[in-house]
């Protein structure tokens, strides 16, 4: 039963079912292994000490999995969010980073009150699968540097890993397959002593778990102005990406999620890490994809379990865990690389058949984010590049035929099409001004007006007329159009 017609007052799957339990309480365990060199290297980029990452990782799971809008989704700290305040923490320090952090998930709390959230339906298709593609890409490009320069044993265990990733799922799925593949290769480097780079040599695990303060910075205007350029940053890219990554996993499982909640529910998991002095983060598409696409997990708490084993394995079981060797998370997440990339849409046949404004849009989602390493500014871009592709489309559907009564007297103009500001341009030179009658007509009946350009288009058709002496009648107008050509035609500046 879907969480969507369950009747109130029924307890979760994930309490009645051992089958369920066990799918999340894996999922978590296989996300919180993962999670940990990549919240080391986060902080590394951030310039800060490694267990201010986890802590943050931690938080934002934890709280995220209670107030967030799309179950089984991770957020934790993230490469995008860390690129956006490290010259915030060189320049000012810790103090001010966390309060950038806080800052941040205030105005990720008012966007998404706002109803920020809904201007997601406005990215297409092209853009989201570029999005995907463009993910697949970044993970597998941040997984290269732990296979150069290495020894060679490393080649040999990213083998082996890849192998169990693909073989063990065909023998059963009772236990994820990552979990497997870090477990046999962590057992495999110690009992044989194999010198490879492990979890521990990313930087040390903490100890203890993080302790809430305020961040140590004066309460001033001059803070303030210092942090809002960063913390106004940090919470579109923030958004951007989680509302893209909840998209996506809306896609993977079929089940729709509360795009409002999640973005206000960003915000609390950023405020709440901020007091714990953490840096922040958003959704985490590759710990996401490992949680849901290879692990099946579907509930809240495989990411509530997920932060929780975070913290347990590094405080409790800190030293067995600094011994999994890199290899076997990069077999991971090589795995998750190529399980995100969608293949069909860069299949000959679907290239073939595909619109080349498509195409493009989907191309420059790809190229952008690749080269920024910025999913945000990736989508912003693909989503422009496809609205001028729409906008040059359309400008091309109006059409105008002329028909001129036997006695000719009059000519009716019928226009056909959407009228803005790209099809109106040429709307202007579609008239014989002067070879037609003394009475025009210009029927709208199967065209709409949207803007004020068209307007102002329709103003200057009828002053070049009624500079020959001609009349223009306009008809066939609807409602709206109506309504927006009587408030404005005459009045825009140019138009006569």
């Amino acid at each position: 039963m879907s969480p969507a017609t369950r009747p109130r007052g029924l307890r979760p799957d994930w309490l009645t079912d051992p089958r369920v339990w066990r799918t999340e309480v894996l999922a978590g365990l296989v996300v919180a292994l993962a999670l940990i060199p990549e919240a080391i290297s986060f902080s590394i980029i951030a310039g800060v000490d490694p267990a201010v990452g986890l802590f943050s990782s931690f938080t934002m799971a934890v709280v995220i999995s209670m107030v967030g809008g799309r179950r089984a989704m991770i957020s934790a700290a993230t490469g995008a969010v860390a690129l956006v305040i490290a010259p915030l923490n060189r320049e000012h320090g810790l103090g001010h980073l966390v309060a950038a952090v806080i800052l941040a998930g205030v105005i990720q709390v008012v966007l998404g009150a706002l109803g920020v959230a809904k201007l997601m339906r406005f990215v297409p298709r092209s853009v989201m699968v570029g999005f995907v593609n463009s993910l697949a890409v970044l993970i597998f490009l941040v997984q290269v540097p732990e296979m150069r320069d290495v020894p060679w044993a490393v080649y040999p265990l990213l083998a082996g890993g890849l192998a169990l990733l693909v073989l063990f799922p065909k023998v059963t799925r009772a236990v994820p397959a990552p979990l497997v593949s870090i477990a046999v290769l962590t057992a495999l480097t110690v009992a044989a002593g194999i010198a490879v780079p492990t979890v521990g040599g990313k930087g040390a695990l903490p100890s203890s778990l993080p302790v809430p303060g305020l961040p140590d910075v004066p309460f001033t205007l001059d803070t303030l102005t210092t942090v809002a350029p960063y913390a106004f940053a940090m919470a579109l890219v923030g958004l951007m990406e989680s509302l893209m990554t909840a998209k996506l996993v809306d896609d993977i499982t079929d089940t729709p999620s509360s795009k409002t909640r999640e973005s206000v529910g960003q915000g609390v998991a950023n405020i709440v890490t901020g007091f714990f002095g953490g840096m922040g983060g958003c959704a985490m598409i590759g710990q996401t994809m490992i949680n849901v696409k290879v692990s099946g997990a579907r509930t809240r708490l495989s990411t509530f379990l997920a932060g929780v084993f975070l913290m347990v394995l590094c405080i409790a079981f800190g030293p067995v865990v600094s011994d999994i060797p890199m290899a076997a998370l990069v077999a991971v997440m090589v795995m998750v690389s190529f399980a995100t990339f969608d293949w069909h849409s860069v299949a000959l046949r679907t290239l073939r058949r595909m619109p080349a404004g498509e195409i493009a849009v989907m191309a420059v989602t790809v190229v952008v984010v690749v080269a920024t390493h910025n999913l945000a500014i990736g989508v912003v871009v693909g989503s422009l590049t496809a609205l001028v592709v729409f906008a040059r489309r359309v400008a091309h559907l109006a059409e105008v035929t002329a028909v001129t009564d036997p006695e000719g007297g009059t000519v009716v103009y019928r226009v056909t099409g959407e009228l803005f500001f790209a099809s109106s341009n040429d709307l202007v030179g579609r008239f014989d001004y002067a070879g037609d009658p003394e009475n025009v007509v210009i029927d709208l009946s199967a065209a709409h007006i949207w803007d004020a350009s068209s307007v102002a288009a329709l103003d200057a058709v009828a002053a070049k007329y009624a500079q020959r002496g001609k009349s223009v009648e306009i008809t066939g107008l609807n409602d709206p159009s109506a309504d927006l050509h009587g408030r404005l035609t005459g009045e825009l500046a140019g138009g006569h």
